[in-house]
């Protein structure tokens, strides 16, 4: 097909970008429809053969003419950011140039820009919404800066957190994909999130979004992007750190040392703390398409959940591959307390029926011991049968009937012995259930893990306290025996 000058006004006349072309004194030689459409003209007549000086629309010209000398003399200018005055109004437009050239001979320039005025003010607005991302900041990335070329900001972003939205976050993935890019992909999750907006309130649940989703953005800065997949799931880009050695200490300094995915965030009515579980695997390393990619983080986070919540876990081949999702997802509290209840049955002593259980609870609750503490304060292990200490203190610090914490700290001065214990076994996390009536304590059962910042989920607490009232339930009856 030869390009006419009738097929070339047609495409110059649908582009949706201000396209002009001017001589090599920067005199207007044409315009699009589009051009004539952003200023009001009803034909290029009023423009032809003057300037933009002539024109009057920038307050200070002096910029821009030197910006068209430079594309005369062979340069060639892309998305600089300008304004013009359009009917009294200064607006905020990117322009780009380029020379046009007849044989070797520069006879003049083309040009195109689009308004981005609104987008800016929606950046500064006050409404309560926060905006992560600029046009500036995206458009340093390659796939964003084409998208925005026809794709207004608020069509991109998340209108709550400022983020990237579901759809632009899942084809970015799939740009670095179909590019070969390298980059670590991770799922974050933010813990007890239903709990926070129960409590608190949805405009709590909102800031609590807001602050993790801005501190992700920061922290990643021009390394990455963080979108929200739905809810209180994000999705996180990496572009610098992308093998398991470099991700390691990645999530470690989000997780420990720039409180970003554990944060304590302060809300109208007080402030919660908040943290994060995380499942994250590298591209091409780990999988070459984005569903076998989006499989393993979403594997690595409900191994990370499965494991207590706030942490992270990023795929390794060798210990995640035979893992599968299903295993790892908990039956419901009922089936849970019913198998419970079957294994403690199968035992013929106190000890038998709780040794009995000991696999089912280092599966479910991922611990590697279950300790009692009886009436005298004597602890004792099921694992290790040397152990026996006496642990006095420990009703002073089991008020109620269960205690977690997410670390030990508070062992230390109301259970110095337990504290003890505790440490000898880098255990970072307890929780501690009593067992007995409503008038009487026969003892204690305590379990731990090594994680610090261990979340003790309401489902393992109630698994607990039922094997407390099992145990209760037997002590009772060998009495009456």
């Amino acid at each position: 097909m030869n390009m006419t000058v009738e097929l070339f006004d047609n495409i110059i006349n649908t582009s949706q970008d201000c396209v002009f072309w001017k001589d090599k004194d920067r005199r207007f030689l044409g315009v699009n429809q589009a051009f004539l459409d952003f200023y009001g003209f009803e034909s290029a007549e009023i423009l032809i053969g003057k300037t933009d000086e002539d024109m009057g629309w920038h307050s200070d010209p002096e910029p821009y003419k030197n910006d068209e000398l430079r594309v005369l003399s062979g340069e060639s200018t892309h998305k600089i950011h300008g304004k013009c005055f359009i009917r009294g109004e200064e607006r905020d437009i990117i322009a780009s140039k380029r020379p046009l050239y007849e044989g070797d001979k520069i006879v003049g320039l083309v040009g195109s820009f689009i308004d981005i005025t609104d987008v800016l003010r929606r950046q500064n607005r006050a409404d309560g919404l926060q905006i992560v991302y600029t046009v500036e900041k995206l458009r340093k990335y390659p796939y964003f800066d084409r998208l925005l070329d026809d794709t207004t900001l608020d069509e991109i972003l998340d209108p709550l957190t400022g983020i990237l939205n579901r759809v632009n976050a899942v084809n970015y993935v799939h740009s670095l994909i179909s590019s070969g890019t390298p980059f670590s992909f991770a799922i974050v999750d933010l813990d007890n999130f239903k709990f926070i907006n129960d409590t608190f309130g949805h405009s709590a649940g909102d800031t609590v979004l807001k602050a993790v989703t801005r501190s992700l953005g920061d922290f990643l800065g021009s390394d990455g992007i963080v979108g929200r997949f739905g809810g209180d799931e994000l999705l996180m880009v990496d572009l610098r750190d992308t093998d398991y050695a470099a991700d390691q200490q990645f999530f470690k300094d989000l997780y420990e040392n720039n409180n970003v995915l554990r944060q304590n965030v302060r809300l109208e009515s007080g402030s919660t703390y908040v943290t994060c579980t995380s499942g994250c695997a590298c591209f091409p390393t780990d999988a070459g398409n984005f569903g076998d990619l989006f499989a393993l983080i979403d594997k690595t986070l409900y191994l990370g959940k499965s494991r207590g919540r706030n942490c992270y876990v990023i795929y390794n081949a060798e210990k995640h591959r035979d893992i599968e999702i299903k295993k790892l997802v908990r039956h419901n509290i009922y089936d849970d307390m019913m198998n419970l209840h079957k294994l403690f049955e199968r035992g013929n002593t106190l000890r038998e029926k709780v040794r009995s259980v000991l696999t089912f609870l280092t599966d479910s609750l991922q611990i590697p011991d279950l300790y009692f503490v009886n009436k005298e304060h004597r602890m004792k292990s099921l694992v290790d049968e040397q152990l026996d200490i006496s642990v006095s203190g420990i009703d002073d610090l089991t008020c109620e009937d269960l205690y977690t914490a997410s670390t030990n700290a508070d062992l230390e001065t109301a259970c110095p012995a337990l504290y003890n214990v505790m440490k000898e076994r880098m255990l970072e996390s307890v929780m501690i259930v009593r067992v007995g009536s409503s008038t009487a304590t026969d003892g204690w059962l305590i379990c731990g893990v090594k994680r610090r910042f261990r979340i003790w989920q309401e489902n393992e607490c109630a698994i607990m306290y039922f094997l407390s009232n099992l145990i209760h339930g037997e002590l009772r009856l060998a009495e009456k025996l």
